[in-house]
């Protein structure tokens, strides 16, 4: 897919269809309307008027990088044509600064800025993504009477640095196309919402999806759950994917305990066209009340399922951290310079590690099963810089060397958190764990009383044990890398094998399948033997694989059907559609898989049965 660049060169705008609403600006209300009725070459027009200035100068900016999100993704690119207005329509002087930041001279005079929004989703390739793009679940889509996905922080901006005042935010909308959003409407009709909020901050926090209607609603012991989704082909609703999510969330609420108290939360789910430019950006963006939630729209509805589960509940988990516990920098966060906090190991580690933890603790997954994921958490983790600071590498997250190693707070981090369970559970018989330690930071802090980053690690230690301390000061501060057995053994674990099913395309990571470029078909290998699944089915090197159970395939959704083949079970039915010599037939047969045998871990001490029990299930 190419990427989109629209400039104000290629853009002719008639101005004086602008309408100008009354100066009705106070002291204490930035005003913005978003206009999602009139969509011109792809654009959405803002209009903002701010609080009252006193001074000849103001700035006006867009966040180079929101709450959740590390990296630099500068969202000011994505704004076209700003131009400032006095109250008699006199246009004033803009000059723009950098990409994220206009100075506005004459500012005593202003009135309104009036602005173009260009969505990110038209920029998106793919896998291997552009340096520049931005993560779909924290970026925008302008989809003309059909989706808008509003990030607010994409389309509406603060003045003077200072993000700390109130807005009220008005969209005019087409009447069928129903706004989700944990945020309240203040205004009933079906064609215009006004939100009011205390401060820019709740804005970036409360995403708001447009669409036709597609939604459930759900209470979990008191919590009201709004599930909002988008799929364009109406392959998916949000009825045939509720069940997966109720048994999540209920499920994450009875492991939880008392730590939240959220009166409502709402899941957005976009769904979009591989074969279309669209979002590539998969996965999840945590917010207090909100996720934002984007996947590929041809994923079979099973494995949407354990998606949501998997993907959904980490970001849920964030509730507790950073949403309830966080330091300085997080608290007061600075969109266009921000400071980075050294804790990026509890924020999305410790958040990781329970969105595993719960589901064996709550009896979605088994023993096996969570053992192989820590298990493959730590070979995920071998591949990244073991000796580096995990502090240091999240203190400065956003530059090279370390925002090169990221990822490893899903898999190391999520160790970490792991470790320091095993601990606390060792040294307290197994009568406290993770969980105990976070419910009481939470006590101790809270939404609104950050931490200073230099005092987290004692203030960890005065909580639990000293052992807890030299963990986090050897292996998190320091760098010593973890010798993972030792922990998983504290818990009666060690190392076994065990029979599993490989991948029908897969040899050790080297397909079984190859891609025409000029043609994007899908072809079987010639330079290796085949394995039982296609020596079952009688299929030979060469042959061109066209759809199987019915689904269309080629290199525009190859990755679907290798995901989708995870799914499988020895003896299922299979159908799939092939050209060979030039001639198309049908195969009709039975899954057989490949067994192989992988490294696990297994409880192997029965001693510890009850220790390991309190670790996994209490």
């Amino acid at each position: 897919m190419k990427k989109l660049f629209i400039t104000a060169l290629l853009v002719v705008v008639n101005w004086n269809t602008i309408v100008f609403a009354q100066n009705k600006t106070t002291a204490s209300v930035v005003k913005a309307t978003i206009d999602l009725n009139t969509i011109e070459d792809d654009r959405v027009k803002v209009i903002m008027s701010p609080t009252k200035i006193n001074k000849d100068e103001v700035v006006f900016q867009i966040p180079k990088t929101v709450p959740g999100t590390y990296s630099a993704d500068n969202y000011g690119k994505y704004i076209d044509e700003l131009k400032a207005f006095d109250s008699n329509k006199k246009e004033l002087k803009v000059e723009k600064t950098d990409e994220n930041t206009w100075k506005i001279s004459n500012a005593k005079t202003l009135s309104q800025i009036v602005y173009f929004v260009n969505d990110t989703y038209d920029t998106e390739t793919g896998r291997g993504f552009g340096k520049e793009e931005v993560f779909s679940p924290a970026g925008s889509n302008i989809l003309k009477g059909k989706n808008f996905m509003l990030n607010n922080h994409c389309f509406i901006g603060y003045f003077d640095g200072n993000p700390d005042v109130k807005y009220s935010v008005t969209i005019n909308h087409p009447a069928d196309l129903v706004g989700t959003t944990s945020l309240t409407d203040a205004d009933k009709s079906n064609t215009v919402d006004v939100f009011n909020v205390d401060r820019y901050f709740d804005l970036t926090d409360n995403p708001i999806m447009y669409c036709k209607p597609n939604f459930e609603t759900f209470t979990v012991d008191g919590m009201e759950i709004l599930f909002s989704v988008y799929s364009p082909n109406g392959v998916h609703t949000a009825k045939s994917l509720l069940p997966d999510l109720e048994k999540m969330m209920r499920a994450q609420k009875a492991f939880l305990g008392s730590i939240n108290d959220n009166k409502k939360y709402t899941v957005l789910l976009y769904l979009s066209e591989s074969n279309k430019r669209d979002a590539k950006g998969f996965g999840a963006l945590e917010h207090h009340t909100c996720t934002t939630v984007v996947f590929p729209e041809a994923m079979p509805s099973d494995m949407l399922g354990k998606q949501i589960i998997d993907v959904v509940s980490h970001e849920f988990f964030h509730i507790v951290t950073p949403l309830s516990i966080h330091s300085k920098e997080i608290q007061y966060f600075d969109y266009n310079d921000p400071k980075m906090s050294k804790h990026l190991w509890m924020y999305e580690g410790v958040t990781e590690y329970f969105a595993n933890l719960f589901q064996i603790n709550q009896g979605l997954i088994d023993e096996d099963e969570f053992y192989q994921r820590m298990l493959g958490k730590i070979s995920n983790a071998s591949r990244m810089n073991d000796t580096m600071s995990f502090t240091e590498m999240s203190q400065n997250v956003l530059v090279k060397p370390y925002k090169d190693q990221y990822l490893n707070v899903y898999e190391k981090g999520a160790l970490i958190g792991m470790c320091i369970d095993v601990i606390i559970r060792e040294k307290s018989n197994g009568e406290r764990g993770i969980l105990d330690l976070m419910k009481k930071l939470s006590k101790e802090y809270g939404v609104s009383k950050p931490f200073n980053d230099d005092e987290l690690f004692a203030k960890i230690t005065s909580l639990t044990y000293p052992e807890v301390g030299a963990f986090l000061n050897t292996h998190v501060a320091g760098t010593t890398p973890i010798n993972y057995d030792d922990y998983f053994e504290k818990m009666g674990v060690g190392k076994g094998k065990s029979s599993v099913p490989a991948n029908p395309f897969l040899k050790d990571q080297t397909p079984y399948i190859t891609v025409n470029p000029s043609t994007k078909e899908i072809a079987l290998v010639s330079n290796m033997e085949l394995n039982d699944f296609f020596k079952n089915l009688n299929m030979k090197a060469g042959d061109i694989i066209l759809a199987i159970n019915n689904v269309d395939y080629n290199l525009d959704n190859i990755y679907d059907m290798v995901m989708e083949s995870q799914n499988w079970n020895q003896g299922d039915a299979i159908s799939i559609k092939m050209k060979r010599d030039g001639n198309v037939e049908t195969i009709n047969g039975k899954v057989k898989l490949t067994m192989e045998e992988v490294e696990t871990y297994k409880l192997l001490d029965e001693s510890k049965q009850k220790l390991n029990n309190a670790w996994l299930k209490g």
